[in-house]
């Protein structure tokens, strides 16, 4: 893979702050009951990576046709792996956990029954373009301009 961001990147993570900053310059995003997910992709390409740097390709199959549609030809996307609770009581972080398992079989029949969703909230790269040194409101604006929201949920 040939990006303008190098693979695999630990990704940024959130710090705890005693108080909810309070200025207009300020975007929030919720905290999903989710993984951590990065995606990269070049052209046919795609590669899921953990938080911690380690793929997560072969536990989330379902995903990969669906960010194929969603996402740019060239591009590194930051976002979360969630699982929707079965009852619509939400996110179900318990039947995420059941999906990093070592059995094909059981990852394959879990991606039927439980299938996961990718929610996006941050572009690092497009093209050839490295935007990690690009404001996030830019960012965020390109991501929102650049992704075909999945109407099947």
């Amino acid at each position: 893979m040939k990006l303008p961001v190098d693979h695999p990147i630990k990704p940024m993570l959130a710090k705890l702050a005693r108080s909810i900053p309070d200025a207009d310059d300020v975007l929030y995003e919720p905290k999903w009951d989710g993984f951590r997910c990065l995606v990269f992709r070049d052209g046919d390409e795609i590669e899921l990576q953990s938080r911690n740097r380690r793929p997560f390709n072969r536990y989330f199959p379902e995903l990969l046709p669906v960010l194929e549609d969603a996402i740019p030809d060239r591009c590194v996307v930051d976002g979360e792996i969630v699982v929707a609770h079965a009852e619509g009581k939400g996110l179900d972080f318990d039947a995420l956990q059941q999906r990093i398992h070592p059995a094909e079989s059981r990852v394959n029949m879990l991606a039927e029954q439980t299938p996961a969703q990718f929610v996006a909230f941050d572009l690092l790269a497009l093209g050839d373009n490295d935007l990690m040194g690009t404001p996030f409101r830019e960012r965020r604006d390109l991501l929102e301009n650049h992704l075909a929201p999945n109407t099947s949920v």
